[in-house]
């Protein structure tokens, strides 16, 4: 009888576990922040999705419809480095095109595919407007932005051990900021690697000329925990500065939580996030 009973209470405590890791990977949270911009005259709401790492989130679809935005940004880490579930992300690719333009830049886990190019091709004519160190641009009526994707290629495991220990080398971005400083309306930068904010004195990106940079891949830390907040960041190390939420003014930094995982398994305290920025018209 004691021996059922402790077998019944340790398959309890690992139902438990397993529940609140569950949740803990797919409640996703839906973060807004607003932005008064001068040059616009309506409004206009972007939809942020980053490091889905090859799942295809049915809730995560299903959320965006809801938000009905008029622009999806995708800042990378979309499909990881196995090429795992390249068909249904594919699938996953043409329903978000049927919700909204699709503006996307690709993150260290594409980086390393052997396929790379083939998979850059097919999202591109799935409708992903793939942008490879390139500039678009969303013009309404009302408004007019310019949208920088940055493909920077922080992605051999090799850099990760150069930037911790001081000798990494980073790509000289300037070129780009300086065409998108001769493009008109509100200018956004999508980069993967959030600490190219103001982390790196040498290169970084606080210094042009733009409105918002939007990006992923600290996964928030991947654990939050009480007083200490989020643990951990490939490119930060430990308790990284950068890993969600917003930071500076004119430019500002927003960094998604993300939505997937990559080598490790679960999350702790820190949900999936989409985060919305809704740009409106400054008042006078």
């Amino acid at each position: 009888m004691e021996n059922i009973l402790m077998i019944s209470v340790i398959v309890c405590v690992a139902f438990i576990i397993g529940f609140f890791l569950y949740l803990q990977n797919n409640l996703i949270d839906v973060t807004e922040y607003n932005i008064n911009a001068k040059d616009f005259d309506g409004n206009v709401k972007i939809v942020q999705l980053s490091d889905l790492h090859s799942k295809p989130f049915t809730k995560a679809l299903n959320t965006v419809k809801n938000l009905k935005p008029d622009i999806i940004c995708i800042t990378g880490d979309y499909i990881n480095d196995h090429c795992k579930n390249k068909e249904k992300m594919l699938d996953y690719a043409r329903q978000l095109c049927e919700i909204a333009q699709v503006y996307y830049i690709t993150g260290n886990h594409e980086r390393r595919l052997e396929c790379f190019d083939e998979l850059m091709n097919e999202l591109s004519e799935i409708g992903f407007n793939v942008l490879l160190n390139d500039i678009a641009q969303y013009k309404n009526s009302d408004c007019k932005i310019s949208i920088l994707g940055l493909d920077e290629n922080q992605a051999d495991f090799e850099d990760y051990k150069a930037r911790k220990n001081g000798t990494f080398i980073y790509k000289d971005m300037s070129p780009y900021f300086d065409i998108l400083n001769e493009k008109d309306g509100f200018k956004i930068v999508l980069s993967h690697f959030p600490e190219n904010f103001e982390a790196v004195p040498e290169m970084n990106y606080s210094k042009y000329n733009f409105d918002i940079q939007l990006s992923g891949h600290a996964h928030g830390g991947q654990f939050c925990l009480p007083f200490l907040g989020p643990v951990f960041s490939p490119g930060q190390g430990l308790f990284p500065k950068y890993s969600k939420g917003s930071f500076g003014e004119s430019p500002m930094l927003i960094v998604s939580r993300g939505l997937g995982n990559a080598e490790f398994p679960f999350r702790l305290f820190n949900h999936p996030e989409i985060n919305v920025i809704n740009i409106n018209k400054q008042a006078r």
